[in-house]
């Protein structure tokens, strides 16, 4: 147990949630993924979770762990071609997690998703959630792109979901 993590997330405020990412930036994190879809035939999803609940802090759950928890829930999964992607953002832990559908396994290495979710970090370390996280969009769909060229859907939601 992380007694310095604990008080992290305790300490975590929905108002500190919804003050980094307020509905302008939500909006622009909208904008993006809109946008980036009709450049390829994947699926992104953007989620910020603020902290995490006592029995998860107490099972010392990784927040990778946690996204792959959010990906199954939030069905990022359930897309024709295996493609979707989720951006998912602890605030508490300051850090970003991609997960990415099995249509991604052999085609993208986990480094390339961790460049990403590491250029999200600096944005995020400089206080520019905006910047980090439209800019996050554009990464993960530039690599969506090599893979899979656009075509007319959109099987999920475009909208951030704040947890």
């Amino acid at each position: 147990m992380n007694i310095k993590r604990m008080l992290r997330h305790f300490w975590m405020t929905r108002w500190y949630v919804h003050s980094v990412f307020p509905s302008h930036v939500l909006f622009a994190i909208e904008q993006a993924v809109r946008q980036a879809e009709f450049t390829h035939g994947g699926e992104i999803r953007f989620v910020v979770e603020g902290e995490l609940n006592a029995s998860e802090l107490l099972n010392d759950l990784p927040p990778r762990e946690r996204a792959l928890q959010v990906f199954g829930q939030l069905r990022v999964w359930d897309t024709a071609q295996n493609n979707g992607v989720l951006i998912y953002v602890l605030l508490a832990d300051h850090d970003v997690e991609i997960i990415a559908d099995r249509g991604f396994v052999g085609r993208v290495s986990n480094e390339e998703w961790a460049t990403a979710c590491r250029r999200m970090e600096e944005a995020f370390k400089q206080r520019d959630f905006e910047r980090g996280s439209v800019q996050g969009v554009e990464d993960v769909s530039r690599i969506i792109a090599r893979h899979f060229p656009a075509i007319d859907r959109n099987e999920l939601p475009d909208s951030p979901v704040l947890l």
